[in-house]
């Protein structure tokens, strides 16, 4: 047995950072495109933008450097914040992944869910 849990942020019961936003924003870095990062996440363009601009609204700070321009018309990298954020994010899912995975551990010892 083991325990699986979803982390996110809410503000005002509104969920803006998730395993999806922290995925979008890895694809972003990766492609340097919203398009593309949206495309191999299998979400729409209009969806990924309003994730990300749903993520920038609440936390009120500038996550992307977004370019217009050229055929392609796109173009996005993370700033310095964004950065920050995926990492930030990463570090404090692997803590309360640990922390879950050990408190699962007491309570399946003291329960005896093995036996």
């Amino acid at each position: 047995m083991d325990v699986k849990i979803k982390i996110y942020f809410t503000h005002k019961e509104k969920q803006f950072m998730g395993i999806g936003v922290y995925w979008l924003l890895l694809g972003i870095k990766k492609y340097g495109s919203i398009r593309r990062a949206a495309e191999d996440m299998h979400l729409s363009y209009v969806k990924a933008l309003g994730m990300l601009n749903t993520l920038e609204k609440t936390l009120n700070k500038k996550i992307l450097n977004r370019r217009r321009g050229g055929d392609s018309r796109e173009g996005a990298s993370l700033t310095d914040k964004g950065e920050k954020l995926v990492v930030l994010y990463e570090e404090y899912q692997e803590k309360v992944k640990s922390f879950a995975g050990t408190e699962f551990e007491n309570f399946s010892s003291k329960f005896n869910l093995t036996d």
